[in-house]
Parts: C-alpha cells; structure tokens; sequence
C-alpha cells in the first residue's frame, strides 16, 4: 500500500472542519503544537472512561492501566529506534530536560563545563544555566550564522574541552526549521567521555529520530508537536539511566526507565501518545512499526518540501518579506521565520487570522535567536506546514500576506 492522500489523512482531524470568519481555517501554528487525529482523542477517552487506576496492583483496571502503558513505551521506543526500557515519560520536554541536568549536575564540580547552542530553544538552554549557576560550572556558547540560520557542527566539537561534561544541541530550530548536523557533535561527544542529549522536540515531527543513527545519550521529544497529547517524551541510553544520580522518592521504582519519572504519570496522556505513532505509523502501513514510520515520514518529507518550496518562493517574491533560515535545497523542516518591513509581526499573524490562516508570531523561547537576528520584541512570523497542510492552503497564506502587504 502506498502512503495515505493528503484528503485521507485530513478526515482524520476533527479540527479541520473548523471554520472562522466564513473561512475553513487553515493551520500553520504546528510548530507551536500540531492538531490531533481522532484515533489520539478516543484512545484517551478510552483510557478515562474504561481504564482509569494507578498502577502495579492486583485489580483489572490497574492491570489494565499497567499494558496501556507498557504498550505506549514500546511504540514510542519503535519512533526512537530504541529500547522501551530507555524511554520516559514525562509533562513535557523543558520539565524532563531540567530533572536531567540536575541529575547530571550532582556528578559535576566547580569549574566543569557545558556547552550550548545559540541557535536552540531556551527549553535546551534554561536548565542548562540554571545548573551551571547552582554549582559554578562555566556555560560555553556555540553561535549560528547569522546569514543563513545554521550551526556549524566542527564549532560545536571546537568547543568541546578537556572538563567538556555535557554538549546539549537542538536538533532542529524551531523559529527558523534549519535542521542540525548532529551525528558527528554526538561521536565526537562519546570519544572524549562527554554526555550528549539532543533537543529533538522540533526535530522529531520532521525527522524521524533514529537515537542509534544519532549515537545521542539522551533525547527529548513532545508528543504535542506530532499529533499528540501535551506530554514529554525522554529516551536515555540504558547505561546512562541506570548510573544517573535521579532525584526521586526512595519508595519509587528504582529500575530504567521508571526510575527518571517522578509521581503519577499522565496516564491518559501516555495513552495517546502510542495512539500519535500509531497514526504516524497507519501513513504508509508496511511490515513493521518502525517501516511503517521510516516509510511514512520518507513521503511525508517530500511532501513537505514542495509545500516549503512553495512558501519560501510565494513570499520571496514580495518585495516587503524578509525570510529567515536556510532555503529549501539544504537541510530543513517546512517551518518558516519571516517578517514583514514596517508591519509588526503580531500585527501580520492579526491579519491572516481575520482570513482563518492561523501562524505564531514571537521569538518561541527560541529568545536568542530572535536577539541575534535584530528583530526586537515582535520577532518573527513563523508559518509551518504539517502532514494536513495543502498546496491551496500555502497559496492562501502567501495571497493574504501579499494584500497586507498592498494597503
């Protein structure tokens, strides 16, 4: 079978029969948190409405609760290429990645380094800081070109030293969809005994992660930006789990990977989140899970660099656009940064809104980059397409900024 229409996949969403303005909306705010397919909704209110309990005990719906959850963690390691034992669950992706570093941090001593780039999300950057400032260690700081919105890989391993403890680098920026080289910062990271954690919460929706591929220690996703719940996601290699100085409750389960989750989970959460592969993985059907997801995200990447290529040329050809990031022939996500001269973002994201085309505008925690760029408060303008986006709908969005454009 080959992968699903662009209509097939639409009638998923219950979303996508909104309309605003006498206008069918159409979606660009992905980036900031994707629609939701139907399968997702009714897992969880199959879990809510049938299944609810806490775990480990000796009852059906406990029981119960206890395979939904096993079974979600085994999808999600089928999305990473890992094992359900490497995989957590967390509220969300800044939550997690500031347990990990403090974890991290109570093997670190005075004077030992971290190193970031200024081209991540500040939920990549933050708990890193935070760490750094409670035990005096020193925060190096990788720049990104400014010309074109990339990150050059062999200045990330440049930075790494001899008291180098933790490299944490995005994946993919999530303000401007320039798509990082991480391979080589990851093997350089492992050759010098430095802990590698990549930021893939922009990445994974676009590029289906492969943590083995990557060589990563650590790896932080968010289900919501694939057609999930607001949930977190982080894998951990087994060995690292398991050496890892968590805080937790001494009662807690103490094994990999229970161990980086503290309390409650969301159980409901959980459950669909395995729903959101499932979704991802039901695409383009093939043997397996995982060839379902590698086959599935191949066509859905082309797909999107023609509706990208259409974007990035559709307003490139308005005077008064500035765009941002790398152009579609190098590695990138269909996110576009843009602004327009004279006109306040937030006045632009108005504009499009008033014609049912809903985009972000701001700096997305992505503050640096924002900074870099010299664009002020307002920031940018972001528009991304998603697995539900057409060709009509990038061709709206381009006709609606240029007639702003023309008042």
């Amino acid at each position: 079978m080959t992968i699903r229409s662009v209509e097939e996949i639409r009638a998923q969403f219950p979303a996508l029969r909104r309309v605003h303005e006498g206008r069918p909306v159409a979606y660009f705010d992905g980036p900031g948190g994707s629609q939701v397919p139907q399968g997702v909704i009714d897992a969880m209110a199959d879990y809510l409405a049938h299944h609810n309990a806490n775990t480990h005990w000796n009852y059906p719906s406990s029981q119960e609760t206890d395979e939904i959850l096993a079974g979600a963690r085994a999808k999600v390691a089928d999305f990473l290429n890992a094992l359900p034992i490497e995989v957590a669950f967390g509220p969300n992706m800044t939550t997690l990645t500031f347990h990990l570093a403090r974890a991290l941090g109570r093997g670190m001593t005075a004077g030992d380094e971290l190193v970031v780039t200024e081209l991540d999300h500040h939920g990549n950057v933050g708990p890193w800081e935070a760490i750094a400032r409670e035990r005096n260690l020193t925060l190096r700081r990788v720049p990104f070109r400014l010309e074109d919105g990339t990150l050059d890989p062999t200045q990330v391993i440049g930075a790494l030293g001899p008291r180098t403890r933790v490299v944490a680098i995005g994946g993919a920026s999530n303000a401007l969809g320039t798509v990082n080289d991480l391979a080589p910062v990851c093997a350089a990271a492992r050759e010098r005994g430095i802990v590698s954690f990549v930021d893939a919460v922009h990445y994974a929706p676009h590029v289906l992660p492969d943590v083995r591929a990557l060589g990563c220690d650590f790896l932080g996703c968010s289900p919501y930006k694939f057609h999930g719940p607001h949930m977190g996601v982080l894998y951990g290699r087994h060995d690292r789990i398991v050496a890892l100085d968590v805080p937790k409750l001494v009662p807690a389960p103490n094994e990999a990977p229970e161990r980086l989750e503290t309390g409650t989970q969301n159980h409901e959460g959980i459950a669909g989140t395995g729903a959101a592969i499932d979704f991802l993985a039901w695409i383009a059907p093939r043997g397996t899970r995982r060839a379902s997801l590698e086959a599935a995200f191949k066509e859905l990447h082309d797909r999107g660099t023609l509706l990208f290529r259409r974007l990035w040329d559709g307003l490139g050809a308005l005077p008064a656009v500035r765009r941002f990031g790398p152009g579609p022939d190098r590695p990138r996500t269909p996110t576009l940064g843009f602004v327009v001269t004279g006109v306040p973002s937030s006045v632009v994201a108005t504009h499009l809104a008033s014609k049912a085309i809903w985009v972000s505008h701001g700096d997305f925690y992505a503050a640096t980059v924002v900074e870099r760029l010299g664009l002020g408060e307002e920031g940018l303008v972001r528009a991304g397409a998603a697995c539900y986006t057409t060709a009509a709908e990038v061709d709206r969005l381009v006709a609606a900024v240029d007639e702003l454009v023309r008042r």
